[in-house]
Order: structure tokens, then C-alpha cells, then sequence
């Protein structure tokens, strides 16, 4: 197939990108070329911001394409210019959407495709509700071929997945690990979430691609793995070899406490400390055969080794560093006082 990925270098599209550029299809990719080294040799990429429409369709000329994919649209606006963009040029259109898109709370902890859409939470995810809605119409009034996928939390080799941490990623917590401090979990560490690892993802994506039975159709992408942020902390001490001391703060507590900007109330009471299990038993009817196959603890151990061998990704975070001491020290006093 001939296939246009907007994006394609992150930490969901990197995968696909590979798997899709290893099987021989004809792939091109358009971004900003920020990580222009990672793109696998064969791969043709446009270097271009996406928002110049006018320079975009230049590159384009006349080209056409079995399926363009779009890993980097987040506001109705974007989705609405891609659709003046690609309309008449592709005869699939793949949307990454996202699984904190479904209702919160839940009225039930199973979720499939057709659980409602509602996040009262966070700004992101009734952004890509709003997006999932505008390319419906245009499916339903204009025959637009979408098709749309929600991952829930995907990982790659270069971060490692936590609930709780600052704007720079997940170095710090690691590092708080491995300098036997303690690390914040939310609520009681009981809740239950799913990881996917990337490769995985990607084998479920591209048995999408060109897929017939995908044309108009909405489907979640994920492990069939739960585990709760016990077990995944847990987890990646044991990946770094280092006891776990886990401590204990309420959601409600840590979104209001820690600066806005890092969207706790969105990150956590939107998505991270609400149970969820997914059915994923669409995807499998479309995509015979389809199956994670790494499990967390493998998945893990591989970030771990990664991380530890490229210290470009141990990014400080002092501030999180900081808060999480005077989170920790405002609760013990609490205890004291009463």
C-alpha cells in the first residue's frame, strides 16, 4: 500500500513506521524532520509543517494514497483542515483518537467502542471527542472513509509508564527509585490500568490499514493485560533492581496541590485513577489473529536498559522533585496533628 502517516517518529507512530517500512509498503511521512535519523531507510519523508496548507499541497502535487494516518491532531480545527487537505486523495483516513475520551466515570468498567464519550475532567480528551464527531459527519454527509483509533496508555523503549509525574517524564521517579526515596502513587496503588507496548500496537494498527471493515468504524487498540499501579510500580523497581517504597496520596489531594499546568485533574481524575478493562474484541474480529504478546514486566526491563544506556533521556525534573518531598512532609504533619 501506498501510506501517508502525519507524524510517524513519536512514541506510538515510531513503531508502525518500522513495522510498515520492514514489509515493503511504499511510506512517506510528514512532519518537521525533528528526528529525521530515526527514519528508516526506503522511507520517503516531507519535511514540512502540516499547518501551511499551502505548502503541503505543493509537495503533494497530485499524489494520491491507500490511507493517510494522523498521530498529531488534537483540536476540531486541525481535523478540519486535514479533511481539505487529503478529501478526494486517500481512500482511508486513520485518526489516533484516545481511550480517556470515554465517559467518566465509566457506568461500567468493561469499555468497548460503544461506551459513551464524556471526560468532564480534561480539555484534551473533549478535544478529541469534538474531533471524533466532526469526521463522523463528515463520513455520515460527505462519505469521508475514516476510520478511528483509541490507544489507551502506549509506551516505547523511551519513557517509562508512571501515574504520577512532572512535565519532563518519568526520569525523575526512576531516579527517586534508585536513590531509595519514595514515590508517590495515586489513591492506593489499586486501581487497574493497561499498558501497551508499541510494537504491539502497531501489529493491531496495520491490520487496519486498508481493512474494509474499518471504513466508518471506531476501534481501541490495547493489551489485554491489567494490572494495577502496584504491580506496574512494583514492576519497574524490580526492572531497576531497587525496593519499591511506595506513598499514598489521594488523586483529589494531588490535583489540587500540584501546579496547574501539569493538568492533574485531567491527567488523574480524567483518566489514570479511574478502573478501567478493555474489550478488545472488535479489533480482533477485524484483525484475525491480533495479540499483544509483551507483557509489562518484559516491556519494562527493556525501557529500563534503554533509558539507563542513553543518558540524553534522564531528564531532571527538580520542581517534581521538590513537590513530591513537601507533598509527602504536608501529609505526615497532617497525621501528627490529629
Amino acid at each position: 500500500m501506498k501510506i501517508l502517516m502525519i507524524g510517524g517518529t513519536g512514541t506510538i507512530s515510531s513503531a508502525i513506521t518500522r513495522q510498515l517500512a520492514a514489509a515493503g509498503h511504499d511510506l512517506w511521512l510528514l512532519n518537521r524532520g525533528t528526528r529525521k535519523n530515526e527514519v528508516p531507510e526506503g522511507v520517503t519523508q516531507l519535511i514540512v509543517d502540516i499547518n501551511n496548507e499551502s505548502k503541503v499541497l505543493e509537495l503533494l502535487s497530485k499524489k494520491t494514497f491507500d490511507a493517510v494516518c494522523e498521530f498529531i491532531g488534537f483540536l476540531p480545527s486541525q481535523v478540519e483542515r486535514d479533511v481539505r487537505l487529503f478529501k478526494g486523495r486517500t481512500r482511508q483516513y486513520v485518526y489516533i483518537s484516545s481511550a480517556s475520551a470515554y465517559n467518566k466515570p465509566a457506568a461500567n468498567h468493561v469499555i468497548t467502542e460503544g461506551t459513551t464519550l464524556a471526560n468532564p475532567y480534561w480539555e484534551y480528551s473533549r478535544n478529541k471527542i469534538a474531533c471524533e464527531e466532526l469526521l463522523l459527519k463528515e463520513y455520515r454527509e460527505n462519505g469521508f472513509p475514516i476510520t478511528i483509533v483509541r490507544p489507551s496508555h502506549t509506551y516505547c523503549e523511551r519513557g517509562v509508564p508512571v501515574s504520577v509525574h512532572g512535565p519532563k517524564g518519568s526520569w525523575q521517579v526512576l531516579k527517586r527509585m534508585i536513590q531509595g526515596k519514595q514515590v508517590i502513587l495515586n489513591g492506593d496503588g489499586s486501581s487497574l490500568w493497561t499498558v501497551t507496548w508499541n510494537e504491539d500496537f502497531a501489529r493491531g494498527f496495520i491490520g487496519l490499514l486498508g481493512n474494509p471493515k474499518a471504513i466508518g468504524e471506531a476501534f481501541q487498540i490495547m493489551s489485554d493485560e491489567q494490572l494495577s499501579w502496584n504491580q506496574i510500580y512494583q514492576c519497574i523497581a524490580n526492572a531497576l533492581q531497587v525496593e519499591l517504597k511506595p506513598y499514598y496520596v489521594a488523586s483529589e489531594f494531588l490535583a489540587a496541590t500540584s501546579p496547574k499546568e501539569w493538568d492533574f485533574t485531567g491527567n488523574l481524575l480524567g483518566d489514570k485513577s479511574v478502573t478501567v478493562m478493555f474489550d478488545c474484541s472488535k479489533l480482533k474480529r477485524a484483525v484475525p489473529g491480533f495479540q499483544a504478546t509483551t507483557r509489562f514486566d518484559e516491556g519494562v526491563r527493556r525501557c529500563v536498559q534503554y533509558i539507563l544506556a542513553h543518558p540524553e533521556l534522564q531528564i531532571e525534573d527538580p520542581e517534581f522533585d521538590q513537590w513530591c518531598d513537601r507533598v509527602i512532609a504536608a501529609q505526615e504533619q497532617a497525621k501528627r496533628s490529629i
